[in-house]
C-alpha cells in the first residue's frame, strides 16, 4: 500500500513578520537552512518505502511557488490542490483523501505540516514505521512530542499507561495549558505535545470523518468531484468548499473517535511559529546571539539580529529580536513576539502593503523588485527566467519604459514584435497591447520605469497568459 505524503502549506506565517508575509509566507523561506521549509519538509522523507508523489494543499496564491519548489528537489509529479477558501484542517486534509481515493484505490496518508523542524530524521522514520503497522489495523494515528520543558503554545495529548506495540491509545486531547498545568504535564510523564502530525487509510479517515463530521465530508467531497484542471493544479470547486464548517482535524474527528492511537516521537521537533523559536534552535555566540547577515555588535547578549540587506549595528542591548528586510524593519523584545500577530494585523487593518507582500515579489515568471516610487512614477527591476513571457496586456492607466540591463529580450510593442539587448529600450504608451518574453538560455533583466496617474498591480488587461491567469 503506497504512503502518500500530504502537505498542509496554507497559512500566512504571521508570527515571523516581516520576513514572513501574506504571499510569501515563512513555508516557502529558507528560514532554518538553504533549503525552504516546504523543501525540508518533503526532503525528509527519503528513504521511506513505499512512498508516493507528495498531495501539496495550498493557497492559490502560492501555486506556482509550491509548483516551482518542488521541482529545484526534483519531486515532478506533486497533486498540488488549491483552496479557494482557508476552511482550517479537516477539510484541507478530506480534500487530500477524497483526491487520493480517486487516483488509487487506496492508500496512507502521512499529513504533515510544511513549518516544522525534525533534527533527528531517523527516528522520525522509525515512528513513522511504527505508525504504519497500527494504520493497517485501520487505527487512525497522531504522533505525540517527548515534551522538554512546560510549553504553553502546544496543545498536549494524554496517553494510556499501557504501551501497544511501540504506541499508546489516545486518553484525551487538551487544548494549551497554562503555565502551572503545563508543569504538572510535564513531571507526570504521560502528556505529550501534539505535533499535528496524523497517519491514516484514506478510506478509513473518510469513513470516520461521515460519521464524526458528514458536513464536512460532504461539502469537501462535492469541492473534489467538481475540481477544475488548471495547469499542474488542481482547483476545489469553490461554492462547495465554503460550504464546508471550518474546524481543525482534532476538533472535528481525533477528539470523538474512539479508534485512535499515538506514537511518541522524541526527534528534536519544533513547531517554528514566532522568532523566539528559531532563537531556540539556532547556534549562539559567546554572548547567547544568534546573528545573521552584515552585523556588528558591541555590549548585546541573548539576542537575535537578521540583517537582509545592509550593515545592522547594536550596541548595549539584550533580549531583542531585530528583523530587517528592504522594506520593514522588525525590533521587539523576545517576551513580546506573541504581539507579531497583532501587529500585522494593524497593519492589514491600515492597508498597509509591507502586511501584504515585500518589496521583491515573486511572480511566475520571476520577480520584480520595486526600487523606488513617487506620485506618479514608480521604477522596478525585473527578472525573467529562461523561457518565461509576461502575459499579453494592457494598462489603462499608465505608459512603461522598459530598458534591458542584462541578456536579450523578446517585446511585443502594440503590432511590433522586436529583439531588445543590453542597453537598448523600448516606450510602451498607455493604452498599448504589449508582452514580455525571454527566449534564451539566460535570465534577463529589465528596469521598468511606469508613469501614470494609477499605477496599482490591479491595472493589468490580461488577453493570453501562458499561466493560466485569466479570469472571466
Amino acid at each position: 500500500m503506497k504512503l502518500v505524503p500530504v502537505i498542509l502549506s496554507g497559512g500566512s506565517g504571521a508570527r515571523l513578520w516581516p520576513l514572513s508575509r501574506k504571499l510569501y509566507p515563512k513555508q516557502y523561506l529558507p528560514m532554518i537552512s538553504d533549503n525552504t521549509m516546504l523543501q525540508e519538509t518533503l526532503l525528509r522523507l527519503d528513504g521511506l518505502k513505499g512512498l508516493s508523489d507528495p498531495i501539496i494543499i495550498c493557497n492559490k496564491e502560492h501555486r506556482f511557488l509550491v509548483a516551482e519548489q518542488c521541482k529545484k528537489i526534483g519531486i515532478k509529479d506533486p497533486v498540488i490542490l488549491l483552496e479557494p477558501i482557508g476552511r482550517n484542517t479537516a477539510p484541507a486534509i478530506a480534500a487530500a483523501a477524497f483526491q487520493c481515493l480517486k487516483d488509487l484505490d487506496d492508500s496512507i496518508l502521512l499529513v504533515l505540516s510544511a513549518d516544522h523542524i525534525i533534527q533527528d530524521i531517523d527516528v522520525f522514520h522509525q515512528a513513522i514505521n511504527i505508525a504504519k503497522k497500527h494504520v493497517q489495523s485501520d487505527k487512525l494515528v497522531t504522533f505525540g512530542i517527548v515534551p522538554t520543558d512546560a510549553n504553553t503554545e502546544y496543545g498536549y495529548i494524554k496517553k494510556s499507561k499501557e504501551n501497544y506495540h511501540d504506541a499508546y491509545k489516545v486518553e484525551e486531547f487538551i487544548e494549551k495549558p497554562n503555565l502551572k498545568t503545563a508543569q504538572l504535564y510535564l513531571d507526570q510523564k504521560s502528556f505529550l505535545w501534539n505535533s499535528g502530525m496524523f497517519m491514516f487509510k484514506a478510506k478509513t479517515f473518510i469513513e470516520e470523518l461521515k460519521t464524526h463530521a458528514p458536513d464536512i465530508a460532504l461539502s469537501v467531497n462535492k469541492a473534489v468531484n467538481n475540481a477544475i484542471q488548471d495547469l499542474d493544479f488542481i482547483r476545489l470547486e469553490t461554492k462547495a468548499f465554503e460550504l464546508s464548517p471550518s474546524d481543525s482535524i482534532d476538533y472535528a474527528l481525533m477528539e470523538k473517535s474512539k479508534n485512535v492511537m499515538v506514537v511518541q516521537i522524541d526527534a528534536g521537533w519544533k513547531d517554528i511559529g514566532t522568532w523566539t523559536a528559531l532563537y531556540d534552535i539556532a547556534v549562539k555566540d559567546s554572548h547567547g546571539n544568534v546573528i545573521k547577515g552584515d552585523v556588528v555588535t558591541q555590549d548585546t547578549t541573548n539576542s537575535f539580529i537578521n540583517a537582509g540587506h545592509h550593515l545592522i549595528a547594536v550596541i548595549g542591548v539584550d533580549n531583542l529580536i531585530i528583523i530587517d528586510t528592504p522594506d520593514a524593519t522588525l525590533i521587539t523584545s523576545q517576551n513580546k513576539v506573541q504581539e507579531v500577530k497583532n501587529l500585522v494585523e494593524s497593519l492589514q487593518a491600515s492597508n498597509r502593503h509591507e502586511a501584504e507582500f515585500h518589496r521583491k515579489v515573486h511572480r511566475p515568471w520571476g520577480w520584480y523588485d520595486s526600487l523606488e516610487s513617487g506620485q506618479y512614477f514608480q521604477v522596478k527591476r525585473l527578472h525573467l527566467n529562461p523561457g518565461a513571457k509576461l502575459s499579453l496586456q494592457m494598462h489603462n492607466k499608465r505608459a512603461e519604459h522598459w530598458i534591458v540591463i542584462n541578456g536579450e529580450a523578446t517585446v511585443t510593442n502594440d503590432k511590433k514584435i522586436f529583439s531588445l539587448k543590453k542597453g537598448e529600450s523600448t516606450f510602451i504608451p498607455q493604452g498599448t497591447i504589449h508582452a514580455l518574453e525571454n527566449q534564451t538560455n539566460e535570465p534577463i533583466e529589465i528596469i521598468e520605469v511606469q508613469s501614470g496617474t494609477y499605477l496599482g498591480e490591479d491595472d493589468i488587461v490580461r488577453f493570453e497568459d501562458i499561466y493560466g491567469r485569466i479570469t472571466g
